[in-house]
């Protein structure tokens, strides 16, 4: 049987790896439950481990948000008008999954989800992601992203709600059908994950009260420090590698993954 602590572990390191790629991390959240037969640590160890993810993105893009800060502070002697477009984009694409989740809490709020349901979720949107990539022209890059195109990024990102679509695809989905090249629409979608992890972590946050005693402050601990260390590198990983590995091999895995539920 394994450990409280090895299962805080695994959860966690499948949490970040899987938060930034273009794959869904409630499919992958499955396996220990399946595999071991494994609890559910509840709530408060989902806020420790996309706190840690949160932690990672935003210790990555440091630099670019430093920058963003700059451009939108009132009082700022000169503001960079393309990193202040750029905040407004993000703002603007943040604006829909808000609404969803509004919408939608109750269902957020039940935390379940039927296999079958997150197996058809992974094989309807890895071909959608499939169509956006083969056919996308990537000419345009953040610079030349509109108000407009951040609305259908962030339409695309809303459909993530839904478990198995995954947040990051949807996003990077979005931006590859308004044209933007793929390594710029991967850094608009990590960038996006900000202020949408951010709001998910207040609103979870919000929702409960929590008692905990030192053995669960040891399994968020790790909880957090593991999903933190994994994300950070999967970003750094990704970003370089995207352009020369493309979306095919995950949309490959994400119909085998589809599939493979489905046979379950």
């Amino acid at each position: 049987m394994i450990t409280d602590f090895l299962l805080a572990l695994l959860l966690a390191c499948i949490q970040g790896l899987t938060e930034f790629l273009p794959v869904s991390s409630s499919a992958h959240l499955l396996f220990p439950s399946l595999l071991f037969g494994a609890k559910d640590f509840g709530l408060v160890f989902d806020i420790a481990v996309h706190g840690g993810t949160l932690a990672a993105v935003i210790v990555y893009f440091k630099n670019d948000l430093m920058r963003l800060a700059q451009a939108w502070w009132p009082w700022a002697n000169h503001r960079n008008q393309k990193d202040f477009n750029l905040g407004l984009n993000l703002i603007v694409a943040t604006m829909p999954i808000v609404l969803m989740g509004l919408i939608f809490s109750d269902l957020i709020a039940e935390r379940s989800a039927s296999i079958e349901s997150i197996a058809w979720a992974n094989l309807i949107f890895a071909g959608l992601l499939w169509l956006a990539f083969k056919f996308s022209p990537q000419t345009k890059n953040l610079l030349g992203l509109t108000v407009l195109a951040a609305v259908v990024i962030g339409c695309l990102q809303a459909l993530a709600i839904f478990p198995g679509a995954s947040r990051s695809g949807m996003a990077i989905t979005g931006a590859l059908l308004i044209g933007l090249n793929l390594k710029d629409s991967s850094k608009f979608a990590f960038l996006l994950s900000i202020p949408t992890i951010l709001g998910a972590l207040i609103l979870m946050v919000l929702k409960d009260s929590f008692v905990l005693t030192v053995d669960d402050l040891m399994i968020l601990l790790t909880g957090f420090m593991g999903s933190a260390v994994i994300a950070f590198l999967t970003i750094k990983v990704f970003l370089q590698f995207v352009e020369r590995i493309g979306m095919t091999p995950f949309v490959i895995y994400r119909l085998l993954l589809g599939l493979a539920l489905l046979l379950l």
